[in-house]
This record gives C-alpha cells, sequence and structure tokens, in this order.
C-alpha cells in the first residue's frame, strides 16, 4: 500500500449535519485526485446520531475514513491529539466540522505548502462566512495591548486585530478551523496542548511553534465556508476564551503581564454587567456573571 501523503484530522460533537456536509465538500474537492490521503475523525461522545452516520460512512473504502469513537467529550485539542497519533500522512490539515471546501482548495494550500517548505511551516486558508463574505481568520498573538483591543475597541471586527489579507502573508496566527503543518513539525511543537479543553488552542500551539523558530503564513487562494461556534453556544464561547486567556498568559507570560491581564477582564466582565442590567440583556448578565467567576476563581 502507497504510503499516505497528507491526513485530514476532524474532530466532532454533536453536529451531525455539519460534519457530513463537510465531509462531502472534502470528498467533492478530492474527487479524481491523485493524492493519496486519509480523513481521520474523532468523535467526542457526540449524542445526536452522529456515530450511526459516521459508522455508515467509514464502512465504505472509497471515503477514505477512519472514526474514532471516544466514551467521554476529552476536548478539543486532546482528540486531535490522538487522531494524529494514528495519522500515516506526512503532512496534516486539520479542519473543524463547521468547515465547507470551496472547489480545490485542498489540493491549493497542499502545493503551495510543499512548493514553500523552506519558509512555511504552518499554512492557514481564508476563511468566508455563510454568505461569502471573508471571515477574519489571522491574528496578532495577544500581547497585552492586542487583547486591550479586541476586549473594548472590538479589534477582531474592525481588522485591527483579526483579518482576512487578499495577499499571502506572513502571520502570527491562523484559526484552527483550517490550516495544514506537517506531522514532524507538529510533534516537534508538542501538539495541542492537553490542557485546553476548546478555544485558544491554535494560539498556544502557534505561539509555542514561532518560539522554536517555525513560521505561519496565510494563503488566500485556499478558500473555504467557516460557519463558526457550530458545537457551542455564544455565551459559552465568551467564558471559553476568557479562561483560554488566563491560562495562556499563566503559561508565557509574566507575572506582571498576568496582572494586567486579570484587570482588562475584569473590567470587561464589569462594563457588561452593568451594561446588562442597565438594558435589561439577559445575555450579557448570565455571560459576563460567569466569566467574572472564572477571573476569580483562577
Amino acid at each position: 500500500m502507497a504510503e499516505k501523503e497528507l491526513s485530514i484530522i476532524i474532530v466532532s460533537y454533536n453536529t451531525k449535519k455539519i460534519t457530513q456536509d463537510c465531509l462531502e465538500s472534502i470528498w467533492r474537492s478530492l474527487q479524481g485526485t491523485k493524492l493519496n490521503y486519509e480523513i481521520i475523525l474523532v468523535d467526542n461522545a457526540s449524542k445526536d446520531k452522529s456515530q450511526e452516520l459516521l459508522e455508515k460512512l467509514s464502512q465504505q473504502p472509497q471515503n477514505n475514513l477512519k472514526v474514532i469513537f471516544n466514551k467521554n467529550n476529552v476536548g478539543f485539542g486532546p482528540a486531535n491529539n490522538q487522531a494524529v497519533a494514528q495519522a500515516q500522512g506526512k503532512y496534516l490539515l486539520f479542519l473543524n466540522t463547521d468547515i465547507v471546501v470551496l472547489g480545490q482548495s485542498i489540493n491549493k494550500l497542499l502545493e503551495y505548502y510543499q512548493k514553500n517548505e523552506t519558509k512555511i511551516n504552518f499554512l492557514g486558508g481564508k476563511l468566508f462566512n455563510n454568505d461569502l463574505t471573508p471571515q477574519p481568520s489571522a491574528a496578532w498573538f495577544f500581547s497585552l495591548p492586542v487583547t486591550f483591543a479586541v476586549l473594548f475597541l472590538r479589534g477582531d471586527y474592525c481588522n485591527l486585530t483579526r483579518f482576512s489579507p487578499n495577499t499571502t502573508k506572513k502571520v502570527d496566527w491562523v484559526s484552527g478551523a483550517c490550516f495544514l503543518t506537517t506531522k514532524k513539525i507538529y510533534q516537534s511543537v508538542g501538539g495541542f496542548d492537553d490542557q485546553l479543553f476548546m478555544y485558544m488552542e491554535e494560539v498556544d500551539l502557534l505561539y509555542r511553534a514561532n518560539k522554536k523558530g517555525f513560521f505561519t503564513y496565510f494563503y488566500p487562494l485556499a478558500q473555504f465556508i467557516h460557519l463558526g461556534a457550530a458545537s457551542s453556544s455564544r455565551s459559552h464561547s465568551v467564558v471559553q476564551v476568557f479562561q483560554g486567556l488566563l491560562y495562556f498568559y499563566k503559561k508565557n507570560y509574566s507575572k506582571l503581564s498576568l496582572t494586567v491581564l486579570r484587570f482588562l477582564l475584569k473590567l470587561k466582565a464589569l462594563t457588561a454587567i452593568l451594561v446588562g442590567k442597565l438594558i435589561k440583556n439577559h445575555y450579557l448578565l448570565e455571560t459576563y456573571e460567569k466569566a467574572y467567576q472564572i477571573i476569580t476563581m483562577a
């Protein structure tokens, strides 16, 4: 049997329909290709009948699909690491279940990476919202100024801290929803941090990679739709991001920086709670009261 060139890594959790859409878009994109690939999908104990669908799809040899069924939801990072441990490909393409591949974008991403392997170590594609508007998916690392801009200046929404370039360029990090690297590099960096259950995994991974001299690039000609937050609520996402930022700073930044971060997060939470009370917005109250508890307990 020929050696696998590419392993596509996917983690699913209660996303039956969009997981199926994601897989079908991969098969469409690679139809007729000479690329020797495999798809390794880890299901984190879904309760929405995903497992029945995945068992059926994995039984069809032409799908090149191997499924790992976890008995518990071990989290996004650990599940990806599980898949990588069994991956046979030289190259790894990480995709979220809420990704839809457009055209021949998998081949485009892989071919560009292979042609530029001497300078590129991690490569992200251009993501679009469901209405095909660009989705900011490249960003700067979370220094204190960047974090301030994200929390108080809506930096992710005005291209200040997160952006979607139209040209290939070196960036600090790209969205974990879609990026390519080699198995050798991924493992040399240590993979995703198993302590991060969900959110901030790619930031932490690419920060560690950068410290070791590996570089991340953004390639706009490989294009994908990313639905976003498919397996979690918006409120849950905010709380997880607060937790992720605190963990990231504890691990990678000075105690002074962590102290300033705590202040910024508390200020953000208290401001949102005050606004929630004034306009009687239950989402703001519920979300940022939980976030504030995270800060005080961490």
